[in-house]
């Protein structure tokens, strides 16, 4: 009897024992879910602001094409166009000289048609001022005849070309003439004075037949100046201009179909750019 009541003593401790550590012992934590848990990324890991903004860029979606904004294409004048005859709503037609491509495809070939408007003309001073030729782009015409419409703005001229371009406000702007002015002047001096000099001896006073022939031929070469614009702003046919798209471009497989595409016709040179009439004493344009 005393040896149950022992045994019975040491296994109710024991029971006791157990009860007390299990109760004392901390709670394991959950493991966490990685689902719904953020993932912790450190500073340097981070995207930089401009790469996330670009990365949010839409993509083009699969068959299509897509030409950024922004892109630059390269066009020849098909017509010229300058301020000596051009008023504003005059269009302009160019093509393209250099083919845009896109997934490794041609999306934009070489040939493709461009139109445009011209939007401002100022005619070159008398006496001062240059002449200001401004043109917007409207349009692009496929060779297959697939059209996207857009308004984008010059982005480089010829540099064959004595003309400017204003990037800020998109504007071509002449070629001044100071040299020219300056050359009229001295050359009808100089033949004032041949004429003054044979006057002085016919009547005995070479000098002072110089003198005059001078000073008239200076007043001749002021009138003609005053009474003449300086040089026009052009964009002669067969010169090169780059356009600069102001939104993308989205073509579908079914747009750059050019199976039944009319051939490419050869554009001529034309008048070259840097081929100018100067101004002459007396004409009024």
């Amino acid at each position: 009897m005393l040896k149950r009541l022992a045994l019975l003593s040491v296994c109710g401790g024991a029971a006791i024992a157990m009860v007390a550590q299990t109760s004392s012992a901390p709670p394991q934590s959950a493991a966490p879910n990685s689902a719904n848990t953020p993932t912790q990324v450190a500073p340097w890991e981070q995207a930089p602001e401009g790469l996330k903004q670009r990365s949010a860029a839409p993509a083009a979606a699969a068959g299509t094409y897509r030409i950024e904004s922004g892109t630059r294409i390269l066009l020849n004048m098909i017509n010229s166009v300058s301020t000596k005859q051009a008023m504003t709503g005059d269009r302009i037609y160019l093509e393209t000289a250099f083919p845009i491509s896109s997934g490794n495809r041609i999306v934009i070939p070489q040939g493709s048609w461009v139109t445009g408007t011209v939007t401002e003309v100022k005619r070159p001073g008398r006496v001062k001022g240059r002449g200001e030729l401004q043109v917007r782009f409207d349009s692009l015409t496929l060779p297959n005849g697939v059209t996207r419409d857009f308004r984008s703005d010059l982005g480089a001229l010829d540099g064959r070309a004595d003309e400017t371009l204003k990037r800020e406000q998109s504007k071509v702007q002449g070629p001044g003439n100071k040299a020219g002015d300056a050359g009229t002047v001295a050359n009808t001096a100089a033949t004032g004075t041949l004429i003054g000099s044979g006057v002085g001896a016919a009547a005995g006073n070479v000098g002072r037949g110089a003198g005059i022939g001078v000073g008239a031929g200076a007043a001749a070469a002021l009138v003609g100046i005053l009474t003449t614009r300086g040089p026009d702003a052009t964009l002669s046919k067969g010169s090169v201009v780059e356009m600069t798209l102001d939104r993308p471009l989205v073509f579908a497989d079914a747009d750059l179909n050019f199976t039944n595409a009319p051939p490419r016709a050869a554009l001529s040179e034309g008048t070259n750019p840097s081929t100018r009439t100067k101004r002459s004493p007396g004409r009024v344009f």
